[in-house]
């Protein structure tokens, strides 16, 4: 996979091919308005053992970031000083029981995350969903839904249920690149009743 899908452009690349942190796991065609994707991901310490794991074909808007577990401090103690991390200081590195670790951060497919975005620890984000421009993520966000402000909340839901079933039991992100070539009518198609037929019916002659 090329790295910059723009020729002539340096300031979008596909995510994958740009990858050296095992920590972090990103799906085909998952694009950045940057050069370097692994600066955007913060806090990412191999101790913790958590990841980054996102998805195909999202976007991700200019100055997003990704916090991740190391940002978080002891909180169930007086202070919330690292001196573990800190030279100088003795102090042992506290038991992860007593750190507020949570997890991996998971960003489904076709996600759009728009500009400045910060995606907290932990969130899981579902398949189309859409991330408002500066919001501040700090709790999972549904399949197809729009999400914006801090902390982000809920704005509305992209379709109605049943598209929204039917396009995650299709899951198109995962179909080859010459039969998506030959979705892109249909991908980019703002008739929803139209979608949703033609999907059924390419659901029945493809199962």
């Amino acid at each position: 996979m090329t790295v910059h899908p723009i020729a002539g452009y340096d300031k979008e690349i596909y995510v994958k091919p740009t990858l050296k942190n095992p920590q972090i796991v990103v799906g085909d065609f998952t694009y950045i308005a940057d050069s370097d994707f692994e600066s955007h991901v913060t806090h990412l310490y191999p101790w913790n053992e958590d990841k980054l794991i996102i998805g195909k074909f999202c976007q991700i808007a200019a100055g997003v970031e990704f916090v991740m577990n190391g940002a978080n401090h002891q909180m169930n103690a007086v202070s919330t000083f690292p001196f573990y991390t800190l030279a100088g200081w003795n102090m042992a590195p506290p038991a992860k029981k007593d750190l507020p670790l949570k997890g991996d951060t998971v960003i489904g497919n076709d996600v759009w995350i728009g500009q400045n975005a910060v995606i907290l620890p932990g969130v899981h984000i579902g398949d189309g969903a859409i991330v408002g421009a500066n919001a501040v993520v700090g709790s999972d966000v549904e399949p197809y839904t729009i999400v914006a402000g801090n902390p982000a909340q809920f704005i509305r839901n992209r379709f109605d249920d049943e598209l929204v079933q039917i396009l995650l039991q299709w899951k198109w992100w995962d179909k080859p690149v010459e039969e998506i070539n030959e979705l892109i009518p249909i991908l980019t198609n703002s008739d929803l009743e139209f979608v949703k037929s033609r999907v059924k019916e390419l659901s029945v002659s493809k199962p």
